[in-house]
């Protein structure tokens, strides 16, 4: 079972497409979110969680103090999945806006004119390096000057080229399987 770890709207279960997803665990989950909240990148960012699923990435900020997350997720199932997945953080008592686009990642961030803070990148394990790559050079030009992206994938994946889309990695941290990728904009 998925659900909201902490925050306003902590214990809220979380529906998970039944295919095609890979959710984020709950231990992953809260350790990201632990040395998030550690670092002050919650409170009050713009967050987009990209390739969202079942939007558990933005859904966990806004728990957590976001102020605003853009979830976009190609697949009908699952976006409609997310909208339920919000409506039930409203009803927690989260007012933070919660807007779900069902778009492809790279079309979204090429017409987007949003600005965000913390980014989650999410792709499906079968995602393409060239695919990770062209996502990340669509957003590069959306992200603020402090901002924080966030790539999870296998860990047997390579890392993302940051360097191709004009960023730099900050860190990484290995769960098992998962490896979690720390980028920002190069100063």
């Amino acid at each position: 079972m998925t659900r909201i770890i902490s925050g306003r709207a902590g214990g809220t279960v979380l529906d998970v497409p039944p295919k095609g997803t890979r959710p984020t665990s709950d231990r992953v989950r809260e350790s990201l979110f632990g040395a998030l909240g550690s670092a002050g990148l919650l409170e009050d960012a713009r967050v987009a969680d990209l390739y969202a699923g079942s939007g558990a990435l933005g859904l966990e900020s806004l728990s957590r103090g976001a102020a605003s997350a853009d979830l976009v997720e190609l697949s009908a199932p699952a976006a409609a999945l997310i909208r339920t997945n919000a409506d039930r953080l409203r009803s927690a008592g989260v007012t933070a806006p919660a807007r779900v686009h069902r778009a492809n990642v790279t079309t979204f961030l090429s017409a987007s004119i949003a600005e965000w803070d913390l980014v989650f990148l999410d792709p499906p394990y079968d995602l393409g390096d060239d695919e990770l790559t062209r996502a990340l050079v669509a957003l590069a030009s959306r992200l603020s000057a402090d901002a924080t992206v966030i790539v999870e994938r296998a860990t047997r994946s390579t890392a993302p080229d940051w360097a191709a889309a004009g960023l730099e990695a900050e860190r990484d941290r290995s769960y098992g399987d998962t490896t979690m990728w720390w980028g920002r904009p190069t100063l």
